[in-house]
C-alpha cells in the first residue's frame, strides 16, 4: 500500500515554520487478554519508538494481560469504561457512561480499583468512556473517583472537562466503522489530519492539546496496521514528538473551572 503523504509533510514543514510544536500520542482501545494482535501493537510501538496507551476494558480483564503489559515500556494502561455495555435508552447512540444511572458511580470506582490491582503505579488515570461518549454529570464523579483526565474524539474544547479533570482526546481513527471496517481510503485520512493540523496553525482549535492516534488492535487488518506505523513516522520526521500523557496529567491540575 502506497500512500501520498506530501500534504500531509507540506503542513508540517509550516508548523515547524511557525514554531509551533506538535506532541503526538497513541491510544487504543479494548484490551482485555494478552493476544497476537496486543504483541504486534507493541513491536510498532517499539519500532516508531512511541508509546500505546492502551485502553483496558477492567470488568472482563483476563490475568494474561498484566504481566505483558508489565513488562512493556512501551505499552502503558489506561481505563476504558467498566464492562464496555452499553446502557443507552433504545434509539440512541451506544454508550456505557453516556447517561447518569445509580451504578456509574460504584462502577468508576470499580474501574480503577481493579486496574490499580493489576498493574500498579503503571496505570495512568485517564478515562476512556466507551464508544467515546460520557455524561456531562459523570464527570465531577469521574475527578471525585481520582480519575485525573477524560479522553474521547475529536478536538477539545477546552482544556480541562471538570475540575482536576483534563480533556486529551484522540483525533485520528483509520477503521471505517460505518462499512467494510478496512482501513478508510489513505487519501480521506491524510486529508483529514491536514485539516485538524491547519486548524490548530490558525487558531481555530487548541494547539497545545496532543495530536492523538486512535486505533483497536482486535479488528485491524494488514492495511490499518501499516498505516497506524507509517502514519506515525511521518509525524515523527516532520517535527512532532512522543507526548508525555502520564506527566501532563499529574502536572496540570486545574483547581477550577
Amino acid at each position: 500500500m502506497k500512500i501520498d503523504w506530501s500534504p500531509l509533510t507540506s503542513e508540517l514543514a509550516l508548523l515547524r515554520h511557525h514554531d509551533l510544536s506538535l506532541p503526538v500520542w497513541w491510544r487504543d482501545d479494548d484490551a482485555i487478554a494478552d493476544t497476537p494482535a496486543l504483541q504486534r501493537l507493541s513491536q510498532i510501538a517499539n519500532d516508531v519508538n512511541v508509546p500505546v496507551h492502551v485502553a483496558v476494558i477492567p470488568d472482563p480483564m483476563t490475568p494474561s494481560l498484566p504481566p505483558a503489559i508489565q513488562t512493556d515500556p512501551h505499552l502503558i494502561p489506561i481505563i476504558h469504561g467498566w464492562r464496555h455495555i452499553s446502557h443507552a435508552p433504545e434509539g440512541t447512540k451506544n454508550a456505557e457512561f453516556g447517561y447518569p444511572r445509580p451504578d456509574a458511580a460504584a462502577e468508576l470506582k470499580q474501574a480503577i480499583e481493579v486496574l490499580e490491582n493489576g498493574f500498579g503505579n503503571q496505570l495512568i488515570k485517564l478515562f476512556v468512556p466507551p464508544w467515546n461518549r460520557v455524561s456531562p454529570d459523570l464527570l465531577p464523579i469521574l475527578a471525585a473517583a481520582g480519575y485525573r483526565g477524560v479522553s474521547t474524539y475529536g478536538a477539545r474544547p477546552a482544556t480541562f472537562a471538570a475540575t482536576r479533570l483534563m480533556q486529551i482526546n484522540t483525533h485520528i481513527d483509520p477503521i471505517y466503522w460505518r462499512g467494510h471496517r478496512g482501513l478508510v481510503a489513505p487519501e480521506v485520512l491524510v486529508e483529514g489530519i491536514v485539516t485538524t493540523l491547519r486548524d490548530r496553525r490558525e487558531g481555530r482549535v487548541d494547539a497545545s492539546e496532543p495530536l492523538g492516534l486512535l486505533t483497536h488492535h482486535l479488528v485491524h487488518n494488514d492495511d490499518i496496521w501499516s498505516f497506524s506505523g507509517e502514519v506515525l513516522l511521518v509525524l515523527l520526521n516532520g517535527g512532532a514528538t512522543p507526548a508525555d500523557i502520564g506527566g501532563l496529567l499529574q502536572a496540570e491540575r486545574n483547581p477550577s473551572i
